[in-house]
């Protein structure tokens, strides 16, 4: 038995299947499609994507053609640990039902976060998680009666759908309590952030918090007020302040919690509770290098925990070793990728580090099109280690990310990543590398770190 559909769900259900072909498989999903892509909903809403169905990796009728006994717009409603059985009720018929099961998987995801003011829940107010949501949203930015778009959230989620609105011509602001955007990025790279999107014209309210939604005599949102006493005015108001875990119905079920608030899970993605298994955006990982248990909603992490579970139940073994929180984004016409530890999280896992940046170009200085990039790089204090990334720039900037991932992965120090053997061409990069420039500063700042001691 599975509970939702997407990418979570859809891996755990497939890959039981393949490798138990008299397994039979149930899969409940509330919405209207399966394994679809919720980080290009952003691009389809601007019209970088053309369609809702490029956004969708495998539907309904492809599981079925897989042996999948698939339940779409179903939605389950209670587990029952001891009967081994969920309730579950047609959202579109009405009926409403029962079903055992020996193994469970569950893969409800999360849900968008909503600050608790007034008006948050009224008409015109958006939150941007599921395909449905945005098939919504995009609804509402299509019917010529949006004009202005206030986005609550200055992170991952928030700038995208802003920068989808601006491309639709349209007046947005921004507005979060941060002072800087995507706050997991320590505040220098944060205000390179900060001005590429005021460059594109996106007006910028940082280090304000939301006090509440107006809301018309009509029922809509009307404006955005803020605790410094704005009051922004809005046709339509989009969530971005992340997400939290979709738990409820582990919750009511008695399946045990982590510390972060997502389903505690081991590292075969077993829960507590027998049989039961989760995947997801609704389970806590392990970050690799503080330790801490946490909750990354990340489409990557899905498929891969995914993966691990439906091996599990179908009887390999598989194990998800766990998270350095890699991520990545382009605003406007700047790309930004951050992995490992930002500088506060470092200090809050309690490494003594130093830091090191460097602005370069992504390719040979003297080749046309050479454009500015900037690498930060945190290594701890004698050895070296290097615990964290970050990349800002142009186009060509930001998959270095990927490569720097991998040096933390396996716990490289900044003097081995000096000494990585990259590829290297004029129409790619200069000779030193930003990645082993970057590198050579942090080693620098190292040594200079031992020395003084």
């Amino acid at each position: 038995m599975v509970i939702g559909g997407d990418a979570a769900g859809g891996s755990a259900a497939s890959q039981a299947r393949k490798r138990c072909a008299d397994l039979d498989v149930v899969m409940f999903e509330r919405g209207r499609a399966t394994s679809y892509s919720a980080c290009g909903i952003p691009y389809w809403i601007s019209g970088t994507v053309e369609s809702e169905a490029a956004l969708i990796a495998r539907t309904p009728d492809q599981h079925r053609a897989m042996g999948l006994d698939v339940r779409m717009r179903t939605e389950v409603t209670g587990i029952d640990l001891d009967r081994r059985t969920v309730t579950w009720r047609d959202l579109d018929g009405g009926g409403q039902g029962s079903e055992p099961f020996d193994e469970l998987v569950y893969a409800t995801g999360s849900v968008p976060m909503r600050p608790p003011v007034p008006g948050i829940d009224a008409d015109g107010v958006y939150g941007v998680q599921v395909l449905d949501d945005g098939v919504a949203l995009r609804a509402e930015l299509d019917s010529g009666r949006v004009r202005r778009v206030v986005v609550v959230g200055g992170g991952y989620i928030g700038l995208e759908i802003a920068e989808a609105c601006r491309v639709r011509g349209l007046d947005v602001t921004v507005v979060d309590r941060s002072a800087t955007p995507v706050g997991t990025f320590d505040p220098d790279v944060g205000q390179f952030i900060a001005d590429a999107v005021r460059a594109e014209g996106i007006e910028l309210v940082m280090g304000e918090e939301v006090v509440a939604v107006d809301v018309g005599t009509d029922g809509r949102a009307r404006a955005v007020l803020t605790a410094g006493g704005r009051e922004l005015p809005a046709d339509l108001v989009v969530l971005g302040l992340g997400v939290r875990p979709n738990v409820g119905l582990a919750r009511e079920a008695g399946i045990p919690l982590g510390i972060s608030g997502g389903i505690a899970v081991d590292a075969r993605m077993h829960t507590e509770a027998e049989g039961v298994w989760a995947a997801g955006d609704c389970v806590e990982s392990r970050h690799r290098l503080s330790g801490q248990r946490m909750v990354v909603a990340l489409g990557t992490h899905a498929n891969k925990q995914g993966r691990v579970a439906g091996i599990n139940i179908g009887g390999g073994y598989a194990t998800f070793p766990g998270v350095i929180g890699t991520a990545i984004t382009k605003v406007c016409d700047l790309e930004v990728a951050r992995t490992g530890l930002s500088s506060e999280e470092a200090q809050q896992a309690g490494y003594a580090f130093v830091t090191a940046s460097v602005d370069s170009t992504t390719t040979a200085g003297y080749f046309p099109g050479a454009q500015p990039i900037r690498i930060k790089m945190i290594a701890e204090r004698r050895s070296g280690r290097l615990l964290g990334a970050q990349v800002v720039g142009c186009p060509g900037s930001a998959k270095r990310i990927d490569a720097l991932a991998v040096c933390i992965w396996n716990e490289m120090t900044v003097d081995e990543v000096l000494s990585l053997d990259l590829a290297y061409a004029p129409p790619f990069a200069p000779v030193w590398d930003p990645v082993l420039i970057a590198a050579r500063k942090a080693f620098e700042a190292v040594e200079a770190d031992v020395r003084d001691l």
